[in-house]
């Protein structure tokens, strides 16, 4: 029954597989650390990952291209997040979390009211 069948694919049709350039300008892995590094020590408020943020990211800066310049992948942005992940983890030494001037024994306002005296 097989030999009735006719194979119905043409020779000339026939496109061979060509594989792809390697793109040295692409750094997948360093462009991920750069971009989720401070994104992490953002929301964990951890010092080291933001120091870690900030070195992969001056790293990225000096080793970047023309070609990334150009573009419109500029490394400085990178950097400038990195900082601000460590403004953020240490914020908290210049706005202390606490009381403020109308509640200084540093509650939220929200707790329970104090108990009625006694009649």
């Amino acid at each position: 029954m097989s030999s009735s069948k006719k194979d119905m694919r043409r020779p000339e049709l026939v496109v061979p597989y060509v594989e792809p350039e390697d793109k040295d300008g692409e750094s997948g892995f360093s462009s991920s650390m750069t971009s989720s590094l401070p994104m992490a020590a953002m929301f964990t408020r951890n010092k080291l990952i933001g120091w870690a943020a900030v070195v992969f990211a001056l790293q990225k800066w000096l080793a970047e291209t023309p070609e990334q310049q150009n573009a419109g992948q500029h490394a400085i942005l990178s950097v400038g997040t990195a900082v601000l992940s460590l403004v953020v983890c240490y914020a908290q030494l210049f706005l202390p979390p606490g009381g403020t001037l109308r509640n200084p024994g540093g509650g939220t306002g929200t707790e329970a009211p104090a108990a009625a005296p006694p009649a």
